[in-house]
């Protein structure tokens, strides 16, 4: 390594001011860096732009955030994406910006003057007095909590830094201020146990640790370096000491700066905790390097010219971060490899670094570590030389050979021994390797204290192997399966937890580790001695989550071969309880076992049905053996066994219960053969069951065969049962009906009458037969029947005939009253005596008689008058019911007993039905009910049917209801001219009640009968009525004359005096009677509205004129005047308003006088309304009348005077009208600069319109001024106005247009020339001149963008140059808009005009597309193939290598780019590897091709040696030999040696191939050549390959005996030391074998150091058991520890 590397690794990670960071955005108040994670940089381009906030992430390929963010300091956590942000110094808000939420928020009472995050949670806030914490993430949320006060000596200061250290009990403020010419350093440093502070002048500090010498804990150092005015200091020093720990001293060393950086400073500290090293940052951009043990200087230079502002460690703290001024964000870390060598570079560095490259391992001092160790160990220093080795770079001394050198050495002065006194020392450094732990473990067992490994394993200063498992486990076996864990030795950690007795704990280890081992044996081998156990395991293995881990079938072979039924049993119950198919036959043995052994156990089992798939054939008959019978039935589908065990219910569990379910597994036939066997075996036994089967399955077996089959044993009562219990339920006829004949047989008349009065599906005609012919002593079941269904007749035949008159009573008092009218019918029909018919009906309550229905089964028979006694008796009692009175009405009328009395004075009857019964006998009684009963149309109708007109006509106007006139005076009614004759001529003249009068009129209104009404009418109105003087009715005469006889009108208007004049006013103006409507308004003197039917309904403006003047009203000539208006008779109009005096409608008047011209007739108008009304409508248009009249003085005066015009409207419309003058009269007067303007272009007073223009300073003011003058050719003062105009971005392509529209070009280049000095000078107006200048002076583009390129719109002006083909400057303005990509693509475009070597390959190394990289190398190899190769190195780490290659391949030019090949070539790529050997073969260069083989194997070497053993040269084909060799392809190889002559290749070839086959063919060829010195070298050479009985034969078959004793001399003494080392071997062996055979013999079975499922296969093991499965129990395969 080269002396002058320097020990540290220096990088820049980035540039800020390449990724959109403005350079005055980068500073100490505004970039922050937390972390190596995030740069936060709070920016805002200008005074008026948002301010925004970017954070770059450096983990992340620089990825750039930006966050519209207004706040005063922001910074970013650790490694979360959390933002910490301060507002208005005191308001603190944390955000996550991953999950878009507000983390926490807090209002400080001080203003924070500096904070940062001291810990993964929690910020530091400095205010102005205080120090406070915050856990800005504990829930729920807090405050921040005060930590101490500020020192006053920080009074002043600019707080710079913030440091806490690990466990926060030390804080130090850090703070700087000018002092003395100098910038002076103060800091506070606090103790939070001792709640002190101490005040300490120094400008940087930080925390650490470190772990001395012999330490057994980390001491805590806090360092902090000064610079006085006198001298600087780094000081180093201990806190917190702990009394374990030894001392450590102060130190304080002196900080070298140059002697040119008078005013330098340290401004950082950070400490590296991988190294112990102190990175100390200085103002000037110096790094120091110190180590914190020793506070000596390790390095020190300078990395920055710009001031490194902030600094963070990095994230494994081997270095640090930091960013300067210039945005250079740097990382400086110790090199490794550089660091040590530098340190021996001067011997005074000796020792600190051995000391650091013992502590951070790292490489450079080895061959030091192992001169010092050597020297001591001959010495016999061994402590010292222990420590060396402890202490040695990643522990490279630490080898076995070092611990057996200690182990060969004897004690001194009888204390430890030097391999004790090393491993002392080993475990004083730390953990131990595999050798050393295996040693030390094996040294401690033998002296018997395993409490010193199992310390040291607590302490994880060994590590664990099966060696050290092997060696503890005679001594502790759970010790030993400690060790076998933690070693993660699966097999021997399985046999430790058998061993120890924790079943339990294997199911568990084996799925953490996925180690499978032979599970039946292992279950075996417990089961011999803990069934118990043996069978909770194999449950375990086999209900895995995952699928059973073991074979059950093997299990059950181990449990039955140790004859375990019990622990069978509950295995397979436990592992068949998912019931699969495929478990069949496992089920078929368990339950074999069991009916066997234990018939109750298997009773249980089948009864909670758990399987499905046994065979249940085998099952049945082991079951009928067993008398099982429930069983036998349950797993057995032969019928013959099934009717044979069906019979003995006796013997079933629940017989009731299961034997009917069992039945719904039969099919119909086997129950029903079921059925019957069970019957024919013992009817009394079995009929219970039987008539329950039947019960629950007569739906399918069929009600009917089941009948038969209950009737075919004639058991009544098993019928009686069966049918009872689906009756209810039966819809089948003859189900009941059978039903009804048991229950008749077995007496039970109740439930026979409960189903004849409830069941509703039985035959009644055959019910009824039957009942008769039963001849029951109760009838009751046969009064049901015949009252259900109508069999009154015959039921009442059937008792009369019977003489059961006692059941007649019955029926009709106790069964159904309700059927007594049909009971007296049938009576009546077998004429049965009168008195027998009226003794029953006053035997029955009246109440529950239908009098209906009995008065027309009465009356159906001309019997009516036998009702009258009961009738009478009925009202007497109370009975008020409808139809006694209707009965009594209908006997009246026909008896004729004065039914005219009964039918209006009684009102109990019903009119409709009493109505109908009189229509035919007597209409006028008819009448009557019908009017009593209001019945409307069958009174019209009756009415009609007798010609009854007068009547109805009384009848309709009594009523007074619209529907009923509405359905009379409808015009299909043929009878309403003579009901209208009646209701004029009768019924209205004999009404006292106007009311119903209106009814009737207002019926006639709505049937539309005018001629009708207005005779009605007339009738009630002009002969003397009480309704003669009615307004309504007049009004309604007017109305429908005005609409029937509009001749009679006029008259009626004269004539009548009542009505409503407003009302038949505006129906005549609807219906076109105008001169009728003024006639009315006229009578009334409502002059107004007879002006207004004039004018706007007759419009005859003339008459209405002359009525005007004939009542001589304010009111009728302003109607008279809009009506004018309107006809456009304007000066008649104005003259009309004046005459009113009202100027009311001045508006429109003023709006249709000024179109017309009318501006003289207006003015006396506006004259006249000016003395009442001060209205700015009316002045304005005063006003505007001068103007129009050119009465520009009177105009002067009138704005001089008192008015209330909108003046500037008035101008407004003077100037869009083209009354300049009085426009500017208008403007002048109200000061409106802007509009006078305006005015004064159009009046071509330009130089005044310019200083009107300044003075109004508008845009669209300066934009008319400038249009005008720029028309007039007034370019000077164009400019002026321009000027103003292109200061607003907006205006600014307009004004261009109108420039080059006119072709005024120069002139629009000097204005924009001119508007660059502005100091309103924008972005657009840069971009603008350098548009324009690219259009007409394209030669002064490169001038104006290399002065103003930084203030230019690049895509506006990129766009622009690319239209004016100026392709140098489009490049120049790519490059310093970083557009490199379409830099490069321009410049590859038009390279005969913009392309250059040097910047090319400046620009092609910043493009982002790399597509654009292969385009450039095609560029280069058309046009510029001598440059090729300089391209190429400037683009070797960005372009992939084998696209490049095959690209120049393609095109058969990759000769061009062979120096970039051999450059790439350490890659190590096929591609290129491929065509450098191509290259190298077409130029016969075999030396460089032989090392680009052996060099870099990534080629297709099948290939390559193919073409290269055809070669003419020699050379090459021994390079394909080579590559041959190298692949193993021994034979190839040697072939092509052998074809060369190559001999010494071709042997070497063959002892590389250590294959004797090949050797042997090759000494047969060196033989058979006669190549006797190839012969010795083959022997000498491939000694270990070559057969002795083969050299043996070939020297004395070719006489090379001579040329073998040598190989054969060594065979033979070799041979000899073999066998006697075999000897040797074999007799140890022996005897080892015949002690451990006599411990093992002396070892009880159990109780051992062993259990016996680790003894494998051995004369105890019991002998194989008869398998079913023919499955023989395997050895677990474990062997012995």
């Amino acid at each position: 390594m080269a002396t002058n590397a320097i020990p540290i690794r220096f990088t820049e990670l980035l540039q800020l001011t390449h990724t959109e960071i403005d350079q005055k955005s980068i500073g100490f108040n505004s970039c922050t860096l937390e972390s190596d994670h995030y740069i936060c940089v709070r920016q805002a381009i200008s005074e008026g732009a948002n301010p925004e906030v970017i954070i770059v992430n450096l983990k992340n390929n620089n990825e750039i955030i930006k966050r519209p963010i207004k706040a005063d300091s922001a910074i970013m956590h650790w490694y979360k994406q959390v933002i910490a942000l301060k507002a208005q110094q005191r308001t603190l808000q944390i955000f996550d910006l991953g999950q878009k939420i507000k983390v926490n928020s807090n209002t400080m009472l001080e203003d924070v003057v500096y904070w940062k995050w001291y810990s993964p949670d929690s910020l530091g806030l400095v205010t102005e007095n205080s120090v406070y914490h915050w856990n800005v993430f504990e829930q729920p949320p807090t405050t921040p909590q005060k930590m101490f006060d500020r020192n006053a000596g920080l009074s002043g200061c600019q707080i710079i830094n913030y440091r806490v250290n690990e466990d926060e009990k030390w804080m130090a403020v850090v703070g700087i201020q000018q002092s003395q010419g100098r910038v002076a350093g103060q800091m506070q440093l606090y103790s939070r146990e001792r709640g002190i502070s101490q005040a300490i002048e120094a400008h940087a500090a930080a925390f650490g640790t470190i772990r001395l010498e012999g330490a057994p804990a980390d001491t805590r150092v806090f360092t902090f370096a000064v610079r006085t005015a006198a001298s600087a200091k780094l000081h180093v020093v201990e806190i917190d000491h702990q009394a374990s720990n030894p001392a450590f001293p102060k130190k304080a060393v002196d900080v070298y700066f140059p002697a040119e950086a008078v005013n330098d400073f340290p401004v950082a500290m950070q400490v590296s905790q991988k190294y112990s090293v102190i990175y100390m940052v200085t103002k000037y951009g110096f790094i120091h390097l110190y180590d914190l043990e020793t506070a000596a200087c390790i390095f020190m230079n300078r990395i920055s010219s710009e001031t490194i502002f902030t600094t963070a460690p990095d994230s494994d703290s081997s270095g640090i971060v930091g960013v300067n001024r210039k945005g250079q964000v740097l990382s400086v870390s110790i090199d490794e490899n550089t660091i040590i060598p530098y340190l021996l570079q001067n011997p005074a560095n000796g020792a600190l670094a051995l000391k650091l490259a013992s502590r951070a391992g790292l490489p450079g001092a080895d061959n030091l570590y192992a001169q010092q160790f050597e020297n001591l160990m001959a010495s016999g220093q061994y402590t010292d030389a222990a420590k060396i080795a402890a202490n040695s770079p990643r522990g490279f001394l630490r080898t076995p050979q070092t611990t057996a050198r200690f182990q060969g050495l004897p004690s001194q002065g009888g204390g430890l021994t030097p391999h004790l006194q090393y491993f002392g020392t080993l475990l004083d450094k730390g953990p131990l390797n595999r050798a050393e732990s295996l040693e030390l473990g094996r040294l401690v067992l033998q002296q018997n204290r395993k409490h010193l490994i199992e310390k040291w394993l607590n302490e994880n200063k060994l590590e664990c192997s099966e060696e050290l498992g092997d060696a503890a486990q005679p001594y502790d076996p759970a010790l030993a399966l400690q060790i076998y864990s933690r070693a993660n030795v699966p097999h021997k950690v399985i046999a430790a937890l058998a061993m120890t007795g924790q079943i339990d704990q294997i199911l568990p280890f084996v799925k953490k580790t996925g180690f499978q081992p032979d599970f039946a044996m292992l279950i075996r081998n417990i089961v011999q001695t803990n069934p118990d156990k043996g069978a909770e395991f194999a449950i375990a293995l086999a209900n895995d989550e995952n699928g059973p881990l073991v074979d059950i079938g093997r299990v059950v072979d181990v449990f039955q071969s140790q004859n375990l039924v019990q622990p069978a049993t509950a295995f397979l119950l436990d592992a068949l309880k998912e019931n699969q198919p495929e478990q069949g036959h496992l089920q078929t043995r368990l339950l074999e076992m069991n009916l066997i052994n234990a018939p109750q156990v298997a009773d249980a089992i089948l009864g909670n049905q758990m399987f499905s798939y046994y065979d249940k054939a085998r099952i049945a008959q082991l079951c009928e053996n067993a008398q099982l019978y429930q069983r036998v039935l349950e797993n057995t589908e032969d019928p013959a066994v099934i009717k044979r065990n069906i019979v003995r219910t006796d013997k079933l569990n629940n017989p009731e219960g299961w034997l009917v379910d069992y039945f719904g597994r039969l099919s119909i036939d086997q129950s029903l053969d079921c059925l019957n066997e069970m019957l024919k075996t013992n009817i009394r036994q079995n009929l219970h069951a039987v008539y329950q089967i039947a019960t629950k399955y007569s739906d399918s077996l069929g009600p009917h065969r089941l009948i038969d089959l209950f009737e075919k044993y004639r058991t009544a009562e098993g019928l009686y049962y069966y049918l009872g219990s689906i009756v209810n339920l039966s819809e089948d006829p003859e189900v009941v009906f059978k039903y009804i004949e048991a229950a008749t047989a077995m007496k039970q008349t109740t439930e026979v009458e409960r189903i004849c009065r409830d069941n509703n599906f039985y035959n009644p005609e055959k019910v009824k037969n039957f009942l008769k012919e039963a001849k029951l002593t109760e009838q009751l079941p046969l009064i049901i029947v015949c009252d259900r269904f109508n069999f009154i007749h015959d039921l009442v035949l059937y008792l009369y005939q019977n003489q059961q008159f006692k059941s007649i009573e019955v029926y009709v008092q106790r069964v159904n009253p309700a059927r007594t009218p049909f009971v007296i019918g049938g009576l009546l029909d077998v004429d049965c005596d009168e008195s027998i018919i009226k003794n029953l009906l006053q035997s029955v309550d009246p109440a529950s008689i239908p009098i209906n229905d009995l008065v027309s089964e009465v009356e159906s028979r001309n019997r009516l008058k036998l009702l009258l006694p009961f009738l009478e008796a009925t009202l007497a009692s109370g009975n008020q019911q409808q139809a006694v009175y209707n009965a009594l009405a209908k006997i009246y009328i026909d008896s004729n007993n004065n039914p005219e009395k009964f039918l209006k004075e009684n009102d109990m009857y019903d009119p409709l039905t009493v109505g109908k019964y009189c229509e035919k006998r007597d209409p006028n009684l008819a009448y009557i009910a019908y009017r009593k009963g209001q019945n409307d149309l069958e009174l019209i109708n009756m009415t009609n049917e007798n010609s009854m007109y007068k009547a109805q006509a009384r009848y309709l106007l009594e009523r007074a209801d619209p529907e009923i006139w509405n359905f009379v005076l409808n015009g299909n009614n043929i009878h309403r001219r003579s009901m209208v004759d009646q209701v004029i001529s009768t019924a209205v003249p004999e009404s006292t009640e106007p009311e119903k009068v209106s009814v009737a009129v207002k019926a006639f209104l709505d049937a539309d009968l005018p001629a009708e009404l207005i005779e009605l009418l007339e009738k009630i109105i002009l002969e003397p009525s009480p309704f003669s003087d009615n307004g309504s009715l007049q009004n309604l005469l007017m109305l429908t004359a005005a609409k029937a006889d509009k001749g009679r009108l006029m008259e009626y208007i004269h004539q009548l005096s009542a009505y409503n004049a407003e009302e038949i006013a505006n129906m005549c103006i609807s219906v076109g009677l105008l001169e009728e409507a003024f006639e009315i308004y006229k009578k009334e003197e409502n002059h107004a509205a007879a002006t207004t039917v004039l004018v706007e309904h007759i419009v005859s403006i003339d008459r209405a004129q002359e009525y005007a003047e004939r009542v001589e009203i304010p009111e009728v000539w302003s109607k008279v005047a809009k009506a004018q208006l309107d006809g456009l008779r304007i000066g008649d109009a104005i003259e009309s308003y004046i005459r009113a005096e009202d100027p009311s409608n001045h508006n429109e008047v003023i709006d249709i006088a000024t179109h017309a011209g009318k501006d003289e007739e207006l003015v006396k108008y506006l004259r006249m309304a000016r003395k009442t009304q001060r209205e700015p409508a009316i002045d304005t248009a005063l006003a505007f009348c001068y103007a129009r009249l050119d009465q520009l003085s009177e105009l002067e005066d009138f704005l001089h005077s008192s008015n209330v015009a909108d003046v500037e409207a008035s101008g407004d419309k003077a100037y869009e009208e083209g009354y300049h003058q009085a426009a500017k009269i208008f403007f002048t007067s109200i000061s409106n600069w802007a509009k006078l303007a305006t005015t004064l272009v159009h009046l071509e007073d330009y130089q005044a319109a310019v200083e009107c223009a300044r003075k109004a300073n508008s845009v669209k003011v300066w934009k008319q001024v400038n249009e005008a003058c720029v028309a007039k050719k007034e370019f000077r003062l164009a400019q002026i106005c321009g000027l103003n105009l292109i200061v607003h971005a907006e205006e600014l392509p307009n004004l261009i247009k109108q420039y080059e529209r006119n072709g005024y070009f120069d002139e629009l280049i000097s204005l924009l020339e001119a508007g660059l000095g502005l100091e309103r000078a924008h972005k657009a107006m840069f971009t603008s001149l350098g548009v324009v200048l690219s259009k007409y002076h394209p030669d002064r583009v490169m001038e104006h963008l290399k002065l103003f390129w930084a203030r230019i719109n690049m895509p506006g002006m990129i766009r622009a140059c690319e239209e004016a083909h100026l392709w140098p400057e489009l490049i120049f303005l790519y490059c310093h808009d970083d557009e490199w990509d379409n830099a490069a693509l321009a410049m590859i475009e038009r390279s005969s005009d913009a392309w250059e070597h040097h910047s090319f390959k400046d620009i092609i190394a910043k493009v982002a597309n790399l597509e654009i990289y292969y385009r450039a190398l095609n560029f280069y190899r058309e046009q510029q193939p001598t440059l090729l190769t300089d391209l190429l190195q400037a683009l070797t780490p960005r372009i992939e290598v084998n696209r490049v290659v095959k690209m120049f391949k393609k095109t058969d030019d990759h000769p061009l780019i062979k120096p970039f090949l051999l450059n790439v070539q350490s890659q190590n790529k096929r591609t290129v590897n491929d065509a450098i050997n191509d290259l190298l073969i077409e130029e016969e260069d075999y030396k460089t091709l032989r090392d680009s083989v052996e060099n870099y194997d990534n080629y297709d070497w099948a290939d390559l040696a193919s073409r290269l053993e055809k070669h003419e040269l020699v050379f090459f084909r021994q390079i394909a030999a080579n590559i041959y060799r190298k692949n193993k392809r021994w034979e190839k190889s040697i072939g092509l040696s052998k074809q060369d002559k190559l001999y010494k290749d071709a042997i070497e070839t063959a002892a590389l191939s250590s294959k004797s086959d090949v050797v042997e063919d090759l000494l047969r060829y060196f033989v058979d050549i006669g190549s006797r010195e190839c012969y010795v070298g083959m022997l000498y050479a491939c000694y270990d390959l070559i057969r002795l009985n083969v050299v043996m034969e070939l020297s004395w078959r070719h006489g090379l005996t001579d040329f073998s004793m040598p190989f054969m001399i060594n065979y033979m003494s070799q041979q000899a030391s073999t066998i006697e080392g075999l000897k040797r071997d074999n007799e140890e062996r022996k005897a080892r074998e015949a002690k451990e055979q006599k411990e093992e013999d002396s070892t009880p079975i159990l109780g051992g150091s062993r259990l016996m499922l680790t003894q494998g296969g051995s004369g105890s093991m019991p002998a194989p058991y008869s398998q079913t499965n023919g499955i023989t129990p395997q050895p677990t395969g474990y062997r012995a520890f």
